[in-house]
């Protein structure tokens, strides 16, 4: 037999008690008619409520203040807490006694009248309840959410019960991504589906997650991107595409990263990384518009302003300015080594420039970029899929937007070069083989595709997460994703 706490083992005999009464502790469907919030909406704050004011409703109670042969109960739905009064002499000796076996965290459906008690509270005086769940371990009585970070993301479902302001969070992230879909559908975006398992992980730089076909006998990944997929379409004359859904990277967990997250990729026949840029800081100030009512939002007590145009450094400006570093006088690996060390940083033997550029920028630069910015040209060595720079061919066509020092989107002009993608290519399976895990692997098919023709073609990737983390002004990536990933708990 279990070993039942205190109050557990109270529940359990209550929960025997209700069944020799012949009351179903676990009840059937209940036809709600009304919701808290509304209710509490429609009679206001202050003014007589006309008598016969009746409703039917069913929730959490919360709360239970027990007076004698009457009690005030905290009633818990979808849309709030409204106070429910029930007496004895309302409802009967013998239904008292079945409503004084309820415990905070049972459910129960109910129908009543509104009325407004002496102190001008809205209430419910009960006149017929069925209960419909009995909870079996009690809520927490207190729930303090920063001393206690590791429950609240391994029982998510307390935390949305007791912290009305994290299911608010939750709701807001699921119209932030309808309205996400509905601006791109409104700019002639055709959403599509490409696999999550692919025989080849590529698209990004990052280790995948393995698993093993049965029937097939065939190692498969878990996809890291959507990019070389929706690229395939490009060139099958789909030409305005995107996917919104999960990617997964095997790889460090932090306040920034979970290895399963929601990415939206968006890809533009006859577009380049400057039609990207505009689609970027349209999309995201409309949609903050449309569902917070402002596209100047707060970010741990700073304002972030989303209203386009955002500005535009080149990674060579940013590193000037934020690291004192002139990448324009730096020409050859050796200088850009010298550079590194000479700012205390580890310099892996056999780093070349590009490499060395987007290291000092991402440790020295992105801590500065809190207002929206887009940091645009990167070196080709860390953007093996996008086109090069007319102008300046170790450099590509790339931008990242960056909003309170993190990265929230990454797009090029894209690489459609089917012979110049295949060097790339063959450069990334080389740092493979030289024990890079997160280098990317060389595609036939894709460059098939390639062969076959893509237009020029803009390409953009949204982090869903973050950005979400940004308009709700929340610390942590854990914070905006319902069940993020822990480690097994002993």
């Amino acid at each position: 037999m279990e070993n039942y706490s205190e109050q557990e083992a109270i529940r359990r005999q209550k929960l025997a008690k209700l069944k020799e009464l012949g009351v179903e502790p676990y009840g059937e469907k209940y036809d709600v008619t009304d919701y808290a919030a509304d209710i509490l909406g429609r009679f206001g704050s202050s003014g007589d409520i006309p008598e016969g004011q009746q409703v039917a409703l069913s929730g959490r109670l919360i709360t239970i203040r027990a007076h004698g042969k009457a009690s005030f109960a905290n009633l818990q739905d979808k849309s709030g807490q409204i106070q429910i009064y029930v007496r004895q002499d309302d409802i009967g000796e013998s239904e008292y006694e079945i409503f004084e076996l309820f415990d905070i965290g049972d459910i129960i459906g109910l129908t009543g009248e509104v009325f407004r008690t002496r102190r001008g509270e809205i209430t419910v005086a009960v006149k017929t309840f069925r209960p419909l769940v009995k909870a079996l371990r009690p809520l927490p009585e207190k729930w303090h959410g920063l001393t206690n970070v590791d429950l609240r993301y391994r029982q998510r479902y307390l935390d949305l019960i007791v912290s009305p302001e994290v299911k608010k969070v939750f709701v807001l992230r699921s119209k932030l991504v309808q309205e996400i879909r509905n601006y791109l559908n409104e700019q002639d975006f055709l959403e599509v589906e490409t696999p999550m398992m692919h025989s080849i992980a590529g698209g990004a730089t990052a280790r995948p997650f393995t698993t093993h076909h049965n029937a097939l006998d065939m190692n498969l990944y878990l996809r890291i991107a959507t990019e070389l997929h929706l690229k395939r379409l490009i060139v099958g004359g789909m030409d305005k595409v995107y996917e919104l859904g999960r990617i997964f990277r095997n790889e460090g967990i932090s306040t920034k990263h979970n290895p399963e997250f929601t990415s939206v990729e968006i890809y533009q026949a006859h577009a380049d990384y400057n039609d990207m840029m505009r689609l970027t800081e349209e999309l995201i100030a409309t949609v903050a518009q449309k569902v917070l009512g402002v596209q100047t939002v707060t970010y741990m007590e700073k304002e972030l302003d989303l209203t386009p145009p955002w500005p535009r450094l080149t990674m060579i400006e940013a590193i000037r300015k934020y690291a004192n570093i002139d990448f324009d006088q730096i020409s050859t690996d050796e200088e850009a080594q010298n550079a590194a060390r000479q700012k205390g940083m580890d310099v892996k033997k056999g780093a070349v420039r590009g490499e060395l550029m987007n290291e000092i920028f991402e440790e020295y630069v992105e801590k500065h970029l809190f207002q929206p910015t887009f940091i645009v040209d990167y070196p080709i060595e860390v953007s093996p899929l996008a086109k090069r720079k007319a102008d300046d061919p170790s450099m590509t066509y790339r931008f990242e937007a960056f909003m309170a020092g993190s990265e929230i989107a990454n797009a090029f002009t894209e690489l459609n070069d089917p012979d110049d993608q295949r060097r790339r290519f063959e450069q990334q399976v080389a740092k493979r083989e030289a024990g890079d895990e997160e280098a990317q692997m060389l595609d036939e098919d894709f460059l098939m595709a390639l062969e076959y023709g893509m237009p020029p073609t803009g390409g953009l990737g949204i982090g869903i997460d973050r950005l979400i983390m940004m308009l709700t002004d929340s610390p942590s990536i854990r914070d905006v994703i319902l069940f993020p990933t822990m480690r097994h708990k002993e």
